[in-house]
């Protein structure tokens, strides 16, 4: 018989070689670590000086050749040249929101709490999922929660849990309203044990035609199809109208179908339009039907003393999305999801073993995997946490008000222009309008040509970004206002560019019969 021959392993009592080429961050490369996240710190801050302009206007072609060359099996040994790599193929033509002419979605300047929060919370990496991988994080992260749930005013059962954005936590607002739904029928278990039912088909959400695209992807990742989605038609300031939605409801008991959840929007990605959210909550309340609230927008609107008005009604939602990483400015990803009655959270619970066994729930251990679509949880909550201890609630307040306020002064602004044409004075930061010159008549398709060039000139040269959205099927621009020092001239300097570009394809076009059609 052959004896197997084992290479031998260190001798007991004495430590392993250090494998330095791995860099772990622990203590003996501590020093190293304060090295060389001092050299990023400085690179991120020489960059930023220097920034001039929103984005290079960098086409995906043009920055597509610099990475072929790249062997990613293929290691630089070193933080050097991997930051010179790194400026040349991402910080170069990265695209700034901090600029105050980045006015397009809804991604803010952040505040300098939450960004050192994110040098703390990287290196020590704690997992958010159970008790034993975070300990004070699970507190602070509940104590967030608590903190936006008392906001809302959404009483003492209420719960939740931070999630990696709007998306996830309408998901789970849908989800939560399904298994709510089927926890009343003659099922034991549920569709968490037996699946969905056989008259799923029949299940509706009901949302405002302008509800997020999240709808639609959550209702076909719960099995009930995009079919399931109702949209329900806004009145004149974009708004749900609480008489199509009665309409809607009414439409559903004839059709024998049933309707499971209603969405309101607090903040529409578009207009920024809050629905009318007492009124959505009496109906609701009135059928029995779960409210959920996507307020990733309009959630901010909960640290404003002047305009926390406009979230009247909120407090009867049974859930609410909020993104701290919008209106709170914070580093993404940053985000919660609530409920009214934490008891609900139950329907995406499962005890395992060997992470999150019952017996420890029964203990009263408070492991976060239990109210969470996600297993490991980043430690998102202490960006916010850091800005509360810091700033403060009003501070953020104050600073959306500013960047509503510079929207009203730029819908003023606008709409006294006679080529520019602004369909809604802002409920939020947002403004929708079009270049429409006054002395040329152009159809709906040429004007959609139109200002779908203006905003690629517009990147292309560096000049702004901003964003576009289709408005009873014709184009439209649009500013999403986000950054508390942007300023009333940043963006009548775009406007006279947007002009500009919009003169040059005209007379273009004029020349040109083919010229409209290439745009």
């Amino acid at each position: 018989m052959t004896s197997r021959i084992e290479a031998p392993g260190p001798r007991l009592g004495t430590e392993p070689a250090p494998l330095e080429s791995h860099q772990l961050f622990n203590a003996r490369h501590a020093e190293a670590y304060w090295q060389q996240a001092t050299r990023c710190i400085d690179l991120v801050r020489r960059k930023v000086a220097e920034v001039e302009r929103p984005f290079t206007g960098a086409r995906p072609e043009e920055l597509r050749g610099r990475f072929e060359a790249i062997d990613l099996d293929a290691p630089l040994g070193e933080l050097r040249p991997a930051l010179e790599e790194l400026e040349h193929v991402y910080l170069d033509d990265a695209v700034y929101f901090h600029h105050p002419r980045y006015v397009a979605h809804l991604n803010c300047p952040v505040v300098l709490p939450g960004v050192l929060a994110e040098a703390i919370l990287a290196p020590i990496n704690s997992s958010l999922d159970t008790w034993d991988q975070s300990a004070g994080g699970t507190f602070i992260e509940q104590s967030l929660i608590d903190w936006t749930a008392e906001r809302i005013g959404l009483g003492e059962d209420a719960d939740g849990v931070f999630t990696s954005g709007g998306t996830q936590s309408n998901l789970m607002a849908l989800m939560i309203a399904r298994d709510h739904h089927g926890a009343h029928q003659d099922r034991p278990g549920g569709n968490k044990q037996q699946g969905l039912p056989a008259d799923h088909q029949r299940l509706r959400i009901l949302g405002s035609e302008l509800g997020h695209f999240s709808l639609q992807k959550s209702a076909a990742i719960l099995g009930l199809g995009y079919q399931a989605v109702m949209p329900v038609a806004t009145d004149a300031d974009y708004r749900m109208d609480p008489q199509a939605l009665k309409a809607r409801l009414e439409e559903c008991i004839a059709l024998d179908l049933i309707p499971i959840a209603v969405v309101a929007t607090a903040g529409t990605t578009d207009f920024g339009s809050i629905d009318p959210l007492e009124e959505i909550a009496a109906l609701c309340r009135e059928h029995g039907i779960w409210l959920h609230v996507d307020a990733a927008y309009g959630g901010g609107l909960l640290c404003s003393r002047r305009e926390r008005h406009r979230l009247a009604g909120i407090e009867h939602a049974d859930s609410v999305t909020v993104d701290y990483h919008k209106t709170f400015f914070q580093p993404v990803s940053c985000s919660a999801f609530l409920v009214r009655r934490g008891s609900d959270l139950r329907h995406v619970t499962h005890h395992a073993d060997y992470l999150n066994p019952e017996c420890q729930a029964l203990a009263g251990t408070p492991d976060q995997v239990n109210k969470s679509l996600q297993t490991t949880k980043r430690f998102d909550a202490l960006k916010l946490w850091m800005t509360l201890r810091i700033m403060g609630a009003d501070a953020l307040g104050e600073m959306l008000e500013r960047v509503m306020d510079l929207a009203g002064e730029a819908h003023a602004r606008l709409s006294a222009r006679p080529d520019i044409e602004v369909l809604l004075e802002p409920p939020l930061s947002t403004l929708v309008f079009r270049y429409r010159p006054e002395d040329i008549d152009l159809d709906d398709a040429s004007l959609d040509a139109l200002n779908a060039h203006v905003r690629t000139a517009l990147s292309r040269h560096g000049e702004a970004v901003i964003a576009a959205t289709r408005v009873q099927g014709r184009r439209y621009l649009k500013f999403t206002l986000l950054n508390p020092e942007t300023r009333v001239d940043d963006l009548t300097a775009i406007v006279e560019r947007i002009v500009a570009h919009g003169r040059a394809w005209c007379d273009g076009a004029a020349t040109s019969p083919a010229h409209a059609a290439a745009s």
